[in-house]
């Protein structure tokens, strides 16, 4: 009697002779496709040749009219940090920097609140409004501003800078915490108050630990904008209060004769400090989640 069951079907990559023939994939689009795909890979060959000549250049000890330079030295990092003053720069850089993410979380996050719990007229408008200074370029509003602070004495000095920053940076927290806040159910917060809790109790012992990961969020977007921002810290910072990167555009603007590897050098360690900070607010924050709530604001 035959066994019970079906035999084997034959496998597509096989072929009915004895030695098997694999069926190769042919990539397939359409010119469009190809088009773009070849734009995407000359900007990131372009983007790494420029990346890479800063990097190799900031290590070279001699490079003229050859491919690679002709000798390799740390001494240019040592040279930038004491030339350039890099401490005082990377010290001002720091009080901004936590200034501003302090300050923005402070008011911030009350007006997110606000915001995501109660509804009164006007509220897409100025959730609008808030939304202004992120999606406008910030030299259209940052002239006006400098000016304004100029007058009063603030521009030119570090409460100018912060100052400055604020602008763009609380409405940043804003967008943030304010999806987080509408994950809360507001039945924690009524529950609470039934059992005679006060406003600053409810804050402090259950909406403050469950927004803890937003208001992270929140901190680590805003520490990298601040670092980040030329626009507005190069229109009110002053000799004593210049950031990283208003420091390394004057570097390369102001006469005299430098070392071309030691501004290389410096350009590096910005750029080393933005990626770390990119990386560690990308492991916080989904930025597509950022997008599709502007949009949905706006719309």
């Amino acid at each position: 009697m035959a066994a019970a069951g079906t035999a084997p079907s034959p496998s597509p990559t096989t072929g009915p002779g004895p030695n098997p023939v694999r069926r190769r994939r042919r990539l397939v689009a359409r010119p469009a496709a190809w088009l773009v795909w070849g734009v995407v890979a000359f900007f990131f060959v372009n983007l790494a040749g420029v990346i890479g000549s800063v990097l190799v250049s900031s290590f070279g000890e001699r490079w003229y009219d050859t491919w690679l330079p002709q000798g390799y030295t740390t001494g240019w990092y040592g040279q930038a940090w004491r030339e350039f003053g890099l401490f005082q720069v990377l010290l001002v850089t720091l009080e901004v920097s936590l200034l501003v993410v302090g300050i923005s979380v402070l008011l911030g996050v009350p007006a997110a609140y606000v915001l995501a719990r109660r509804s009164f007229p006007g509220r897409r408008l100025l959730y609008l409004l808030f939304l202004l200074p992120i999606l406008m370029p910030p030299i259209t509003y940052g002239i006006p501003l400098a000016t304004v602070l100029y007058k009063y004495g603030f521009a030119g000095h570090l409460s100018g800078v912060v100052l400055a920053n604020l602008v763009p940076s609380v409405p940043f927290v804003i967008l943030t915490m304010t999806p987080f806040i509408e994950q809360i159910d507001p039945a924690v917060e009524r529950a609470a108050r039934m059992c005679g809790a006060g406003t600053r109790q409810i804050f402090v012992r259950i909406l403050a630990p469950l927004l803890t990961p937003g208001i992270l969020a929140a901190s680590i977007l805003v520490l990298v904008r601040t670092v980040g921002m030329f626009e507005l810290t190069f229109l009110t910072a002053g000799p004593d209060s210049q950031t990283l990167v208003v420091a390394l555009y004057y570097s390369m603007s102001a006469a005299g004769i430098r070392a071309q590897q030691s501004i290389d050098a410096m350009a590096v360690m910005y750029t080393a400090m933005m990626l770390v900070l990119l990386v560690v607010a990308l492991r916080f924050v989904n930025p597509t989640q950022l997008v599709a709530r502007v949009r949905e604001e706006v719309d």
